[in-house]
């Protein structure tokens, strides 16, 4: 795989080197912030919904409501979230969001009705967009060249993967001792003493070469953004993780009811969905390890195609135990690895300069498909049982296989051997030039 200079040249301080050491301490603080947060935020939900629901005198549909109300919250704030970090980095905004955060978990702790929790949620989502992945990621991606970038996204991925693991027994043991309304405050003091010094005392942006690379980044922003929007290879991409986040979500939401309907005991069916995340740091092990002998693209797109192969098979193989074992860790190999892939694509062909803004962009559709695949999935099941919504899987994940090698070896629209070519870009963008400026070698 090509490692793509950024357009605008990489921040470097004076004395020719990066400050490596502060990015790795930013690295640590976002893998804990992450885990944090991930488990506060979102995760906790799951252990909240029938005591909220039985408190609120309501159904767990009515309060399911208000976590795809929050979901669909954050995909409104992705793009401008993503153009304020291009612009100013993410200490302040993250650190602002973690500060509303907790504030809301605290708000979540004292609500009465089901639309106080619809309220509350929402402003969990729009605050989740500010402190979450797409955040900590661009802020990482402005720190590190192609070949350290990926070590430091998936040294914060399989902190944050271990969210889960840790963060819904300890919101249990906290509900079945406190209550959930309890558990709420204590968990908003744990993510407001941990997010927000983390936050606002690590997070730095990295010093600029010079003050004319300053004056044109707004520009070279701008038409990186626009570059990016043109590409055919953009599209293919948003198809892929679209479709790959769709099938994720539905496989998270059903995979338990799917295993019961084929006679297993909820506990088995439990414990064989709990898998998914801790394979999902396997699946970002492997992708690391093997995108230094091969491209990314054929890494992904193969891991892809094994998890359509896997839905599919479990329509076959899930009545045994071993088969419905078997399956499941075939599937889950695949299942946190969109989030290293797609900041590692986006970063290698368009750069660093607007890699917030192209990300936010495509976090949109992505987390529609997440919110709204569950439902499709219901909706086939109640049609025609699991069958028709496992083999809808197995397509999606197909479909995702596809998407990523569409045009993989088309070059990047982006200048990349330039130190003027961003600029060069907006120039030419800005005359309604056809074609991009691409410097010769």
């Amino acid at each position: 795989m090509s490692q793509l200079r950024d357009p605008v040249a990489p921040d470097v301080p004076a004395g020719g080197h990066r400050p490596v050491f502060h990015g790795w301490r930013i690295v640590a603080a976002l893998a804990v912030t992450q885990t944090v947060g991930y488990g506060t935020l979102y995760y906790a939900f799951a252990v909240l919904l029938q005591p909220m629901a039985a408190t609120l005198h309501t159904s767990k549909t009515t309060v399911t409501g208000a976590l795809t109300a929050s979901i669909l919250a954050g995909a409104v704030m992705a793009v401008p979230v993503g153009r304020w970090l291009d612009r100013h980095g993410g200490r302040a905004l993250m650190t602002v969001g973690s500060t509303v955060a907790t504030g809301l978990l605290v708000a979540w702790s004292q609500v009465s009705s089901v639309p106080q929790l619809y309220a509350v949620l929402i402003g969990v989502g729009l605050t989740s967009a500010m402190v979450q992945y797409e955040a900590a990621f661009a802020v990482v991606v402005s720190w590190f060249d192609p070949q350290q970038r990926a070590k430091a996204l998936l040294a914060i991925t399989i902190v944050a993967g271990f969210a889960s693991a840790v963060f819904l027994p300890l919101t249990g043991a906290l509900v079945q001792r406190y209550g959930w309304q309890h558990a709420l405050l204590i968990l908003a003091a744990l993510h407001g003493l941990v997010t927000v010094p983390l936050h606002g005392l690590v997070l730095r942006r990295p010093p600029h070469t010079t003050a004319t690379a300053r004056q044109r980044q707004p520009a070279a922003r701008r038409a990186v953004v626009g570059a990016a929007l043109r590409d055919g290879r953009f599209w293919a991409l948003a198809v892929a993780f679209v479709a790959h986040g769709a099938a994720m979500t539905t496989m998270t939401v059903h995979l338990v009811g799917f295993l019961t309907g084929k006679g297993h005991p909820v506990t088995f069916a439990a414990t064989v969905a709990g898998l998914l995340g801790v394979l999902s740091v396997t699946g970002r092990l492997v992708l690391t390890g093997a995108q230094r002998r091969l491209r990314i693209t054929t890494v992904v797109a193969a891991i892809y195609t094994v998890q359509a192969l896997a839905a599919l098979s479990l329509l076959a193989v899930a009545g045994s135990r071993a088969g419905a074992v078997a399956g499941v860790i075939a599937f889950g190999l695949g299942f946190g690895i969109s989030s290293l892939a797609s900041p590692a694509l986006l970063a290698d062909r368009y750069g660093t300069v607007a890699y917030a803004t192209i990300a936010g962009i495509l976090t949109v559709p992505i987390t529609l498909a997440r919110a709204g695949a569950p439902l499709g999935a219901a909706a086939l099941h109640t049609a025609g049982g699991y069958t028709p919504a496992l083999a809808a899987v197995g397509v999606a994940c197909l479909i995702a296989a596809t998407g990523i090698v569409v045009k993989a070896g088309t070059p990047s629209p982006i200048p990349t051997h330039h130190p003027d070519g961003a600029e060069a870009l907006a120039s030419s963008s800005a005359q309604g030039t056809a074609e991009p400026y691409i410097s010769k070698p």
